[in-house]
């Protein structure tokens, strides 16, 4: 008769751990087995006669080992077999097949297929049960190592991550330090960090992509940390001489960004290096053009562009947002990303405090 019986109590001995499936299309193999695991103290057993139902037993029961029977009406062993192995999901259950067949070509296909032990009929106890015990230990050392993997990567990550965070902050009160020397309210790079925010999030970049930029855009100048003073805070325009000086701020910053591990500092990296290159290949330091330049730099230019014209600076007074917008407006595909320009236009920056203080 067919049946499926999901978990039994233990009837006698000490208890132990680990669960149980039974896959037998005879009755009779199954109440064997399961007096030899009730007498040995296994608690928790599962069983079926219906090969068909095996994998759903599996999923709902998540054994810890499985007795399958090789030769069975309906999906024979190698089926089920098979189904257990492709869904398993990477998990190391450990599958003993049962078999009264000597034949050396259908061990060999079963093996090859995960099965990783037999068990042969008539059924010997000592033996069933000795085999049982060796596959469950291998099972609980995998599962105590993969967790102790798991927590160990934890701890990895979260380390990195607070390393990642310390040294971003440093950089950030660096670059902080460094806009201080030329603007004394220190608002600058918080507001090209906004704009730069709304930028992303009006050309319909990804949100991590759009935080992503947020967090790095505060970091673009941080290289004028290299910049002497005299050039930094000249109350005019910069001779060639000085000029040539001035654009070094770029590579300063990306050769202090360099090589960092996280997305962060890789977009930080990018965008000091250049935020100051140009749509049509006529910027610095590298002259490189379009789609060529980082999407995170074409951004933060325009940001730093916006906030720089409307705010006062050693060498200038702060240009109307009427005229700044229409010089940005002016060098869209020159100077900016046409696409990034025209974001920037359609935001209605007059109702918008980001520009404020």
């Amino acid at each position: 008769m067919e049946r499926t019986k999901v978990q039994r109590t233990k009837v006698s001995g000490v208890a132990q751990p680990g669960r149980i499936l039974i896959v037998d299309d005879y009755e009779e193999n199954i109440r064997l087995l399961e007096r030899i695991l009730a007498k040995a103290g296994y608690e928790h057993v599962a069983s079926t006669t219906v090969s068909a139902d095996a994998m759903t037993i599996h999923s709902q029961f998540k054994p810890d080992l499985v007795l399958l029977d090789l030769h069975m009406t309906g999906k024979d062993g190698f089926d089920v077999l098979e189904e257990m192995v492709a869904h398993k999901g990477g998990q190391h259950v450990p599958v003993i097949m049962i078999t009264a067949d000597d034949n050396a070509d259908v061990k060999r296909r079963a093996l090859a297929l995960g099965a990783k032990d037999f068990i042969g009929k008539p059924f010997d106890a000592g033996e069933v049960l000795l085999r049982i015990r060796n596959l469950l230990e291998t099972r609980f050392l995998y599962l105590a190592l993969r967790g102790r993997n798991t927590e160990l990567e934890q701890k990895v990550t979260e380390r990195t991550q607070e390393l990642e965070q310390s040294q971003l902050e440093v950089l950030e009160r660096l670059a902080a330090a460094v806009e201080f020397r030329d603007d004394d309210t220190g608002n600058h790079t918080k507001r090209v960090a906004h704009i730069s925010g709304m930028l992303g999030e009006a050309i319909g970049a990804e949100s991590t992509t759009v935080e992503l930029i947020r967090r790095a855009a505060p970091l673009h100048d941080i290289g004028k940390v290299g910049i002497p003073d005299n050039i930094l805070l000249k109350a005019g325009p910069l001779t060639g001489e000085e000029f040539e000086i001035m654009k070094t701020h770029t590579v300063i910053g990306s050769r202090m960004l360099s090589k960092g591990r996280s997305e962060l500092v890789r977009f930080s990296q990018r965008i000091a290096r250049s935020h100051h290159e140009w749509w049509d290949g006529s910027g610095y330091p590298d002259r490189v053009s379009g789609q060529a330049i980082p999407l995170e730099a074409r951004i933060v230019a325009a940001a730093d562009f916006l906030d720089a014209l409307t705010h006062d600076r050693p060498y200038r007074p702060a240009w109307g947002m009427d005229d700044t917008l229409a010089e940005i407006k002016r060098r869209a595909g020159s100077h900016f990303d046409p696409t990034v320009a025209s974001a920037l236009l359609g935001i209605n920056w007059r109702a918008s405090s980001v520009l404020v203080a």
